[in-house]
């Protein structure tokens, strides 16, 4: 048993080195010893059906392939080359099945997700397929893949192109159309600036950003004035919340050492990916006590805050978009951590904070402007400008902050916003893109 055992071991790391090397043929051999000894061991069925699919033969290949599958059901890499190849057979149903399992197991499988793009499109379901195309080239762009000829494979660059104009065309079609109604009910000029916003969305103007510090990650609104703090005038609600923050800063202070009370304003991450995010110290905390966290509503801790949550609904002008807005907290910086330089979403928004509990040494900078909080005093900001804050005392800082409308937009404006952005994050689910 154990000399069968070293026979295959060694079979299998000179079938490894040589396929490494890309001589596959010599391999050949090599793999045939393992599945003489082992047969259905995964790797070497994968070997052989990958090899078959390469010689143009998907049907001898799907045998191979299948006892892989088998063999180990949760290899990502064993459904993607199954489903390739049902795919090359015209077994549509079977290829929809493999690759979507292979997209269970790793949903960032760009290519797996351009074939199963293309097996929907084949089956009839171009409506599915086109978030599918869309999310594997965003995807495979993410790593650097697809960006030209010189960083696709040959083999895929028809399929990708493909894929690309298959996007652009769907996307452009679907948006317009999701902006059409509120162009009927209120009617072009007064949509005019939402229409240019979603040209520039799809790339099909320039933003010509008047000033230039000013740069969202995913959406830009045309045509408004451009700052970095806005002048308070422009919100004569800032007065429900001055004239009750002590009120708020009251229930904050009764919550705050409460066990499990907070949550990392930024969700669970590995520490190592919080480095470009938090810095300061070693262990750098950013925690908030969530009343809204991506329009989702906290109902729990609106009832343990009920001053608070009151002046909240009260305010006319809070961002509501499904899945996505308000995101509204306490949001609680510990001593010695800075939050480093970023930028938000999009200029339809300002971030707003009230501030509660302000120790000496603390400050946001917006867009290269210094800004030191005054408890109790509201101010707002667009957070598309790279901005950064810091508490550099040995207290706790905690201010309220919330998303607002940008001032500049009207109603109407904020409505059709609020339609296209829920439009497309419900496309963006489907490409399998990860949420702002």
């Amino acid at each position: 048993m154990n000399a069968n055992a070293d026979v295959v071991a060694a079979a299998l790391e000179r079938a490894r080195q040589l396929s490494a090397e890309g001589r596959g043929e010599e391999a050949l051999p090599e793999y045939n010893r393992v599945l003489a000894a082992q047969p259905e061991h995964a790797e070497a069925l994968l070997f052989l059906g990958s090899r078959d699919m390469a010689l143009g033969r998907p049907q001898t290949a799907i045998g191979y392939l299948q006892r892989a599958a088998q063999s180990s059901p949760d290899e990502a890499q064993v459904h993607l080359t199954l489903g390739s190849a049902y795919l090359a057979a015209r077994r549509l149903d079977e290829a929809r099945t493999a690759l979507a399992r292979c997209l269970e197991l790793a949903p960032k499988a760009y290519v797996a997700r351009l074939q199963y793009a293309i097996a929907l499109e084949q089956s009839g379901d171009a409506k599915t397929a086109l978030p599918n195309f869309f999310g594997a080239i965003m995807q495979a762009q993410e790593q650097g893949r697809w960006m030209s000829d010189a960083s696709t494979a040959p083999m895929l660059r028809a399929q990708v192109k493909h894929a690309m104009r298959v996007t652009y065309e769907g996307r452009k079609r679907l948006f317009e159309a999701l902006l059409a109604p509120y162009v009927a009910r209120h009617g072009e000029a007064e949509m005019a600036r939402v229409t240019k916003c979603l040209k520039i969305y799809l790339g099909e103007i320039p933003p010509n950003y008047p000033d230039p510090r000013q740069i969202p990650k995913f959406l830009y609104f045309p045509d408004l004035p451009a700052a970095t703090y806005f002048d308070r005038k422009l919100f004569p609600w800032y007065e429900i919340l001055e004239n009750q923050w002590m009120d708020v800063r009251d229930e904050m202070k009764s919550v705050l050492h409460e066990p499990d009370a907070l949550a990392p304003f930024l969700g669970d991450h590995p520490p190592e990916a919080m480095k470009s995010y938090l810095g300061g110290i070693e262990n750098p905390v950013w925690d908030a006590y969530f009343f809204y966290r991506h329009g989702d509503r906290f109902d729990a801790h609106h009832a343990r805050c009920p001053r608070t949550s009151a002046a909240l609904e009260s305010l006319p002008t809070l961002v509501r978009i499904r899945d996505h807005a308000p995101e509204v907290c306490y949001s609680v910086l510990t001593p010695g951590t800075h939050i480093l330089k970023h930028r938000g979403v999009t200029n339809t928004r300002l971030v707003t904070h009230l501030p509660l509990v302000i120790p000496q040494h603390c400050a946001i900078n917006v867009g290269g402007e210094e800004k030191v909080w005054r408890e109790g005093e509201v101010f707002s900001f667009d957070d598309t400008y790279e901005h950064e804050a810091w508490n550099r005392s040995d207290k706790t800082r905690v201010v309220m902050l919330m998303d607002v409308w940008n001032p500049y937009m009207t109603a109407a404006e904020c409505e059709a916003v609020t339609g296209l952005i829920e439009g497309i994050g419900d496309f963006n689910e489907v490409a399998g893109i990860d949420r702002d």
